[in-house]
């Protein structure tokens, strides 16, 4: 089986727990259009004040949205402590542009901290490197008013080495001020040059001096891949990649970042920058077949949620997460500690692998029978996941003739006897226990 090179971070529990719980939460649930729609409608800052004014997320329990994630079968959690709007949801003491400066009046970070380990449920916390709203910030090709000439003139002597020094200052306070955190994520790197503007990269966040900070006060932190130096995970973002992750040829620790609806931050309405179509909500079977698919090429699956503006999971956001509570209830043998197997599947299935165990996850339920290539002799007990009920095993000692066909069929299949009726599950899975 392939198995990625060590890393600083300790990345042990991370490839066992498989499924996390991904939350942006922030004023721009207040506008309810998307967590970017202070760049996608250029607002200034002096119009977005509005939604910093009338953040009272008087509905916030973080112990319900644990308890929601705790159910679904996730294992980790991070949450967003600052998106690139600048707001902050605890109260540092670097900045007025926080929480308890909004109706909101307190620190929104350290309840959620408290609730979700209250669940046994790892802390991740998510950093934006970029800044709207820092007056240190350049004026770049992803700021909201990159096409405001007289603003771009005005502000031509912003320094990136002075905001260089609050966003270290902000990490150091998310590493000490906390306890133990098991994730930091950042978001994200962008060195290239682009309308004759240029991006950001490592040298503008100084990211050796920050990870070398990062490390001494978090040794087994776990951070991702956005600071454009490789760390311990890789988070490809919006897609299923179509196999194992590899850089430079190599495995690596990987992360499937993957929305409910296509918005990270809470968004009300489907209609908008993006059209009528890009609302559109994955169904719970989807969801269910991502995260199987993730887990059978290697990977982790972080699954995100954005609240609304009160402080609330929305309902379909709630009924998809109990939807995989109740398959992983039954399933999670297959998901938790398992990996990519060796082993090919059959046509629409996927196989994950834990030991001796392998797993069979069953797409589209056949008549019948399932036939394994080249597993006649390597399988010694099968049965369903979701009720231990045994599967019969056809193959073992076959010599070219079916018992159950009139075709000739190859004597290295392994063929399981289905029962005519699909389990009563979104996806059955057999399990398999290999000699």
């Amino acid at each position: 089986m392939l198995k990625p090179e060590f890393t600083a971070g300790k990345t042990d529990w991370f490839v066992h727990d498989r499924f996390g719980l991904f939350i942006h939460w922030g004023i721009y649930a207040t506008a309810a259009r998307h967590e970017w729609v202070k760049n996608y409608e250029k607002i200034t800052e002096e119009k977005y004040q509005k939604y910093f004014n009338h953040f009272d997320p008087d509905l916030y329990d973080p112990d319900a949205w644990a308890k929601a994630a705790k159910h679904a079968g996730m294992k980790y959690a991070v949450l967003t402590t600052k998106h690139h709007d600048g707001f902050c949801l605890w109260d540092s003491k670097l900045t007025d542009y926080k929480a308890t400066n909004t109706p909101a009046g307190r620190d929104l970070l350290k309840p959620f901290v408290e609730a979700f380990r209250k669940q046994g449920i790892k802390i991740g916390f998510y950093h934006s490197l970029i800044d709207w709203h820092h007056p240190e910030f350049p004026v770049d090709f992803n700021h909201p008013q990159k096409d405001d000439e007289e603003f771009k003139k005005k502000e031509t002597n912003r320094d990136i080495k002075r905001y260089a020094e609050y966003l270290h200052g902000q990490v150091r306070e998310l590493m000490t001020e906390f306890g133990k955190t098991d994730i930091l994520w950042f978001d994200f790197s962008y060195s290239r040059e682009q309308n004759g503007m240029k991006g950001k990269g490592k040298e503008d966040w100084q990211s050796e001096k920050l990870l070398k900070m990062i490390r001494e006060l978090m040794p087994d932190i776990i951070i991702n891949n956005r600071l454009e130096i490789t760390q311990d995970i890789h988070t490809p973002e919006q897609f299923q990649p179509r196999e194992w992750v590899h850089v430079d040829g190599k495995p690596v620790v990987w992360e499937a970042c993957q929305t409910l609806n296509g918005s990270w931050g809470y968004h009300r309405d489907s209609s908008g920058n993006f059209g009528d179509n890009y609302l559109v909500w994955k169904t719970s079977e989807m969801l269910i077949k991502m995260l199987i698919d993730t887990v059978s090429k290697g990977g982790n699956m972080i699954l995100n949620v954005g609240p609304t503006a009160r402080g609330q999971f929305e309902p379909k956001a709630l009924e998809r997460l109990r939807d995989i509570g109740e398959w992983m209830k039954l399933h999670s043998r297959s998901i938790y500690g398992a990996t990519q197997s060796e082993f090919k599947p059959p046509q629409d299935c996927k196989f994950t692998q834990n030991g001796n165990r392998l797993y069979l996850h069953i797409f589209s339920w056949p008549f019948k029978h399932i036939h394994l290539d080249n597993m006649a002799d390597k399988v010694e007990y099968a049965q369903l996941l979701n009720d231990g009920s045994e599967i019969k095993i056809q193959g073992h000692d076959l010599k070219g003739e079916h018992s159950s066909l009139s075709e000739k069929i190859d004597s290295k299949i392994l063929t399981l006897e289905l029962p005519i009726q699909k389990p009563d599950v979104v996806v059955p899975v057999i399990e398999l226990f290999l000699k």
